[in-house]
C-alpha cells in the first residue's frame, strides 16, 4: 500500500488477547505489553517506531506516573504520551487522539493499549469521595449494575419498551459470538427465552443483559501517512470522523435519554465524515448493558425514541443482516476485559474493513459507526472508520 497524498494517520496493526475468566499469576504489565507486541507483529513495524504512548489509569502495579511507569516496561522513549480516562469511552477516545497527536507534529506511531487481570475473589473498590457518594450511593444506587438497571427501568417506563426487546439484543450478542472462536461466550448461545429465564440481579435486568469481566488487553497502532509504506501487512483505515461528550457522572443527574451524551457524539463524528448512519455498513456498538444498545440505536438516529424494539423486529443484525451489530459478539458476548472490552470494538471494526473477519466478513464493508461509552450513559465518544481517506 503506498503514500496517500493528504491522507489522514491511519490504524496499521492490531494486537487483542484472548479474554479468559481468571488471569492468576499474570500482570497488568505483562498483559499491555503483550498486546503491544502483537499490534507491532500485526503492523509490521520495530518497537522502536513507535513514539506515542496512550494508556489507560487502571495499571495495577503503579497509582501515579503511568505513562512512565509503562514506557520503561515496553523500553519506549515517546514523545507523546498520556492517559485517557473515559471509563468504556477510553478506547474510542484514544483513537481520535492519538490521531490529533500526530497532526500536530508530536509524534509519528503511537499505540494505544489498554488491559487488565482478573483475579477470583479480588473486588477493587475505590476509596475516594465524591457527588456521587452524597446523591446515589445512600439511596441503593451503589454499583454499574443498580445504574444501568434504573436506566433500563426509565426507558421501560417512559417508552413502554418490554422486556422482550432488551431480550433480544443480548441474544443477537450470543448469537454472533458463535463465530468468533475467541469469545468467552462461543459455543454458549442463548435465545430470548434464555435471557429471560436467567437471574434477575437487579430489576429489571437479567443476568444474560449483563457483561461478564474477564481478564484481557488490546492495543491499536495509529501512524502517520508518511509512515504507511508499501511494507505495510494490512490495508490501512482511516478515522474519518469523531465526536465526544461528557454529561454527568451520577446516574441520579442523568439527561433526558434521548438527550444522552451518545445523540451529540454520533451527530458529530458522522457530520465530520459527511455520512449518514445508514450508510454504515458495521454498527460496532459499546454494550455493557442491553439498555445502553437499545438507547445508542435510538441516539443514532436508526429510530425514533422508544422505538428501538419495534425497529429490530424487521432487521437482521449478524454479518450477513441489513445491519450488522457487533458482529465480534460485542462485549455481551465476546466478554468485557475491563476497559479494554471498550477497545474490543474497534478491533472488530478494523477487521471488518480490512476484510479479516474470517467467517462472519461483511460483504463490501467500506464504514464502520464505532461507540464508546463511560461511567453510566455519562462520557460518550464515537468514531466513523474507513477504508479510505
Amino acid at each position: 500500500m503506498g503514500k496517500r497524498s493528504g491522507a489522514k494517520p491511519a490504524i496499521v496493526g492490531l494486537g487483542e488477547l484472548k479474554p479468559v475468566r481468571y488471569t492468576e499469576g499474570q500482570t497488568t504489565l505483562g498483559m499491555i505489553a503483550e498486546s503491544v507486541r502483537l499490534a507491532a507483529l500485526d503492523a509490521g513495524i520495530e518497537k522502536g517506531q513507535i513514539d506515542g504512548l496512550l494508556v489507560g489509569p487502571q495499571v495495577g502495579e503503579t497509582p501515579q506516573h503511568v505513562p512512565a511507569t509503562v514506557s520503561e516496561y515496553l523500553g519506549l522513549e515517546p514523545r507523546m504520551s498520556n492517559v485517557v480516562d473515559l471509563g468504556g469511552a477510553t478506547g474510542a477516545g484514544m483513537l481520535w487522539r492519538a490521531q490529533a497527536a500526530i497532526n500536530a507534529g508530536m509524534c509519528e506511531t503511537v499505540v494505544c493499549v489498554l488491559a487488565n487481570t482478573h483475579e477470583k475473589g479480588k473486588v477493587s473498590r475505590s476509596p475516594n469521595r465524591n457527588p456521587i457518594r452524597e446523591f446515589d450511593v445512600p439511596f441503593g444506587a451503589s454499583g454499574a449494575n443498580t445504574s444501568y438497571a434504573l436506566l433500563k427501568q426509565r426507558h421501560m417506563e417512559e417508552y413502554g419498551s418490554t422486556q422482550e426487546q432488551f431480550a433480544l439484543i443480548a441474544h443477537w450478542a450470543r448469537k454472533n459470538a458463535q463465530l468468533h472462536p475467541d469469545a468467552i461466550f462461543y459455543r454458549k448461545p442463548a435465545s430470548v427465552d434464555d435471557v429471560l429465564a436467567s437471574p434477575l440481579i437487579v430489576d429489571p435486568l437479567h443476568l444474560y443483559e449483563i457483561v461478564m469481566p474477564v481478564g484481557g488487553g488490546a492495543a491499536v497502532i495509529v501512524t502517520s501517512n508518511e509512515r504507511i509504506i508499501d511494507a505495510n501487512k494490512h490495508p490501512p483505515v482511516y478515522c474519518l470522523g469523531a465526536g465526544e461528550k461528557v454529561t454527568h457522572r451520577a446516574v441520579s443527574q442523568a439527561p433526558a435519554l434521548e438527550a444522552a451524551p451518545l445523540s451529540y457524539a454520533i451527530a458529530h463524528a458522522l457530520g465530520q465524515a459527511r455520512l449518514k448512519v445508514e450508510e454504515m455498513n458495521l454498527l460496532s456498538l459499546y454494550d455493557c448493558y442491553t439498555s445502553v444498545v437499545g438507547t445508542t440505536l435510538e441516539n443514532a438516529g436508526l429510530c425514533p425514541p422508544g422505538k428501538f424494539g419495534e425497529w429490530m423486529k424487521h432487521h437482521s443484525f449478524g454479518h450477513d443482516g441489513d445491519f450488522p451489530l457487533n458482529t465480534h459478539g460485542g462485549q455481551l458476548g465476546f466478554g468485557q476485559a475491563d476497559l479494554a472490552g471498550g477497545m474490543s470494538h474497534i478491533i472488530e471494526a478494523v477487521r471488518q474493513l480490512r476484510g479479516e473477519a474470517y467467517g462472519r466478513q461483511i460483504k463490501r464493508a467500506r464504514y464502520a459507526l464505532v461507540t464508546g461509552n463511560g461511567a453510566t450513559l455519562s462520557e460518550a465518544t464515537a468514531l466513523v472508520l474507513g477504508g479510505e481517506a
